[in-house]
């Protein structure tokens, strides 16, 4: 119970606390209702990091950014709120951390993805100094740096507790589903129909392709405990409802890169599940690539000839994926892509700057790639490539420590999946691979690893596959032995 002397200061704080906010209230000021609340969170960040942790990953699929509001200056200050200075806030108090323990856990240090993301991030940093926007380009490598403190670095050790895993998953749905609900809400009034969809889950998301990636990302997660045997009865039923409900999200974001992306994860599920050799696998797909150079004026005028645009109808607008001839979308990703390739040729080693690209690309655009959706500003956006757009910012090194970074977690996530005799870290292996890889393909046709609602899984799984491989797989084999 609190002393009366501390009782007398409470109510007496709490008096001037409300009686401060009713005189701001009616000069038209708001911001200082929010005092509570970040009290609230450098409590936490201090104490209860952990649970900080936990009520971001909810909120994640909640943020909004400040473009979305319409109050960022042609977003060079863009950034998410509430979830960025939060994640600033904990970088920083990371980073104290780190001076005053003199080190960070040597098993996550020395780990190879850890390895391959730390010198992504080191060459980020150095090309920051031959930018040809420096500013951009420094905002972009901290906000690389307090999303990988957290999501990546931080969450390593949180997940050293396997229930944190699972936690981290059902956070971010329950955030994402109260987003989903809220889309297919708005989106009725429009008959869910394919023009409405490219915008009718803002502010919360800036487009559906973004959206649609993240719900490609927690499928796995959703179908795993739709065949856990541990779940039954009203649980069960529960989750095949959620199953049912984000399949009808994926269908309806009209997103053909994260359809495609599903696709892609099954395969490498089968693959996995068949115990099919790499080699076979590797042999196909170079007897594909020769067969496809070898013919490709055929199929050339193939793809040339399919002239279906988008549309609502579904079987329509699948058959818009391989519309090269007349889809606005597609013909512009090639432009972007063009551009981002001009870009890397003109500096190869250095790049242009992280984060640059959507400032300094329209010199590069060619008339005859332009289409209708095309700007002469060069104010459309990214690479649309996770690939292509270091290449250009970072140049080749920053294409190939991106590239590393996948590599390795593939690499270690396969190893975990198949060594592993416990069912669950098994599954879970399983989860965060396939997410990933639902990613990895997506990322051919987009970027958003600058994004706090990507980051989260992308680092986040990550370092599920990592941890699994430091501390759980070791520990089953002395177990084992």
């Amino acid at each position: 119970m609190l002393s009366s002397s501390k009782k007398i200061w409470f109510l007496t704080l709490s008096f001037l606390f409300i009686a401060l906010n009713c005189y701001f209230i009616a000069k038209e000021r708001f911001e200082f209702l929010a005092i509570p609340a970040i009290l609230l969170i450098a409590y936490l960040a201090i104490f209860k990091m952990d649970s900080l942790v936990k009520l971001i990953i909810f909120l994640v699929p909640l943020s909004v950014s400040l473009n979305e509001l319409e109050i960022s200056q042609a977003g060079q200050i863009d950034m998410a709120l509430p979830t960025e200075p939060i994640l600033f806030g904990l970088m920083i108090i990371f980073i104290i951390k780190l001076f005053q323990q003199g080190s960070f856990d040597k098993k996550i240090i020395y780990h190879p993805v850890t390895i391959t993301i730390l010198i992504n991030l080191m060459w980020i940093g150095f090309t920051c100094i031959p930018s040809v926007r420096p500013l951009v380009s420094i905002k972009f490598l901290l906000s690389r740096i307090w999303l990988l403190a957290t999501f990546y670095f931080i969450m390593t050790q949180l997940f050293k507790d396997k229930k944190n895993m699972t936690s981290f998953f059902w956070l971010y749905i329950i955030g994402f589903t109260i987003v989903i609900v809220r889309t297919l809400i708005m989106h009725s009034f429009n008959g869910f129909d394919q023009k409405s969809a490219n915008w009718i889950m803002s502010p919360f998301f800036n487009d559906h392709t973004s959206y649609g990636a993240c719900i490609a990302f927690i499928l796995p997660f959703i179908v795993s405990k739709l065949f856990d045997k541990e779940i039954f009865g009203t649980v069960k039923v529960l989750i095949l409802l959620l199953f049912i409900f984000f399949i009808v999200a994926l269908v309806l974001s009209y997103t053909r890169a994260a359809w495609v992306s599903v696709i892609g994860a099954l395969g490498v599920y089968l693959i996995l599940k068949l115990k099919i050799k790499w080699w076979f696998i590797t042999t196909i797909i170079l007897f594909v690539g020769v067969f496809v150079i070898g013919m490709w004026s055929q199929i050339s005028i193939a793809l040339e000839s399919n002239k279906q645009d988008s549309s609502t109808d579904l079987k329509e607008h699948v058959s818009s994926i391989s519309n090269v001839s007349s889809d606005a979308s597609n013909l512009e990703r090639f432009n972007r892509w063009n551009s981002a390739i001009e870009m890397f040729k003109k500096k190869p080693f250095f790049g242009w700057g992280p984060g640059v690209y959507a400032f300094e690309y329209a010199p590069f655009q060619k008339s005859y790639d332009k289409t209708i959706i095309s700007t002469n500003a060069g104010d459309g956006g990214n690479a649309h490539s996770e690939y292509l757009g270091p290449l250009s910012e970072s140049g080749i090194l920053g294409f190939l420590s991106m590239l590393s970074i996948i590599v390795a977690t593939i690499f270690t996530g396969v190893k975990v999946y198949k060594r592993s005799i416990n069912p669950k870290h098994r599954t879970m292996a399983l989860i965060a691979l396939l997410g990933l890889v639902s990613y990895y393909l997506h990322g051919i046709l987009n970027n958003f690893l600058d994004t706090d609602k990507i980051s989260s899984l992308f680092w986040g799984m990550t370092a599920i596959i990592v941890v699994l491989d430091v501390y759980f797989l070791p520990l089953e084999q002395k177990e084992k032995a």
